[in-house]
């Protein structure tokens, strides 16, 4: 059952039912984080965090009314994305088989390398070059880029979004789309 807001306050008057609030914007924001993290299970906690962080915010007694629900938590998404990935350095070292037995059976998940179909396998192969790739930008890179390419939102609302200047978010996405051109070179050019 839905946990309605208390009208009285502010913030819901843009959003009088939370719970349904959030089960229309759940899966746009886990998509987000996904993106912005690459990883499913970091992906879902992240969107946990973005909500319980919503909800917490709506029910304090100085809750600002909301121009736009989903702009706002677009943001929040972000932020909370962006700190997992500030604090992501040491995660490489905790992904690594500890030893070879861990490496046997992680090596035996892989699922086989013959593709069922062909264009199928060329898909995945660009998916996980590309992924590799935004993997290699900044933070700041990857989220400009991730929001303009994939939620398709102008330059002026990333620079509202993540707090910065117009001419910062086309420097970060200028970089961004440099390195991934860089790094992907050879996909496109094979094709001509």
């Amino acid at each position: 059952m839905a946990t309605p807001l208390v009208t009285a306050r502010p913030a819901a008057a843009a959003v009088t039912d939370f719970g349904a609030w959030m089960v229309s914007e759940q899966r746009r924001v886990f998509a987000l984080c996904h993106r912005l993290l690459q990883d499913a299970d970091e992906a879902d906690s992240a969107t946990q965090d973005t909500f319980l962080k919503a909800y917490q915010a709506m029910r304090k007694e100085d809750a600002r009314e909301l121009d736009d629900p989903a702009r706002w938590i677009t943001r929040i998404a972000v932020n909370s994305c962006l700190d997992r990935l500030r604090s992501r350095k040491w995660q490489f070292w905790r992904r690594r088989p500890r030893t070879t037995q861990d490496e046997g059976v992680t090596l035996s998940l892989i699922r086989s390398s013959a593709p069922e179909a062909e264009d199928r396998y060329f898909a995945a192969q660009i998916s996980s070059r590309l992924e590799a790739a935004l993997d290699r930008l900044s933070a700041r890179q990857r989220a400009v880029f991730t929001l303009r390419h994939y939620d398709d939102l102008s330059l002026d609302e990333i620079g509202e979004l993540l707090g910065l200047d117009v001419g910062t978010v086309k420097a970060h996405m200028f970089r961004a789309v440099s390195k991934l051109r860089g790094e992907l070179r050879d996909l496109y050019e094979g094709s001509r």
